[in-house]
């Protein structure tokens, strides 16, 4: 434990350890297209990935020409969340590296995401990491500020009793790791080679100290950092 570089490790969930990304922006998708802004999961995905979709409800009513409700909201996140428990799967590596971080850490992990509580507890719930986040899920969404701002990982950093200088933070957005370096935190990039090279040199045009591909060596890249190499 007291060679290990951080004291802490902060995971986003979505597109992080859930591939949940392409099943919630065809619902999005569906659901705008029922508001009359015609538009493909592929662009919902470029649009909104990363963002919380009640914060981007000025740019929806702008294009649909509608004032969406609340009701809005809650059916949007109940057909979605239908969706994630037909359909969701894990980001392959991702359950095993955070149970393995888990245990070397003696429990100084947490999930800090953009999303709503409801949702992340799901997600965790259906690939058995449940426990392993147990009393540490952290919902921008329940902060004054959601992402990019850093509060969720400061309140994160907080509950942990760590120093958010000494977390590691695992994002896969532009969004969500630009809230990770404002909070002070090392940040970490996943983006999957079928991504491409310019997801990648986004997340390290925001500050991002290293960008790697497989969640399978996402614990030897931690237990092996050394801050020179960023």
């Amino acid at each position: 434990m007291s060679h290990f570089p951080f004291d802490a490790v902060l995971f986003d969930c979505d597109g992080v350890l859930v591939d949940s990304e392409p099943i919630t922006n065809r619902v999005l998708s569906q659901m705008l297209g029922e508001q009359g802004w015609r538009i493909t999961p592929e662009e919902t995905m470029r649009i909104f990935t990363g963002k919380a979709v009640r914060d981007e409800l000025p740019l929806i009513e702008e294009r649909t020409g509608k004032r969406l409700t609340d009701d809005w909201i809650l059916e949007f996140r109940a057909r979605r969340n239908a969706a994630l428990d037909s359909e969701l799967n894990e980001i392959p590596g991702a359950p095993a590296a955070a149970k393995r971080l888990h245990e070397q850490l003696d429990g100084r992990i947490a999930v800090a995401s953009g999303a709503d509580r409801k949702k992340v507890e799901l997600q965790l719930a259906k690939v058995d990491l449940a426990d392993t986040f147990a009393g540490r899920v952290f919902s921008g969404q329940e902060m004054p500020r959601s992402k990019p701002f850093p509060d969720v990982y400061l309140e994160a950093a907080r509950a942990l009793g760590v120093d958010p200088a000494r977390c590691a933070v695992i994002e896969d957005t532009v969004t969500g790791a630009t809230a990770g370096v404002a909070a002070g935190a090392t940040v970490f990039g996943y983006s999957p080679d079928a991504l491409g090279h310019s997801a990648a040199d986004a997340l390290r045009a925001v500050g991002v100290a290293h960008v790697f591909t497989n969640m399978d060596d996402l614990f030897g890249l931690l237990r092996d950092w050394q801050p020179a190499r960023a």
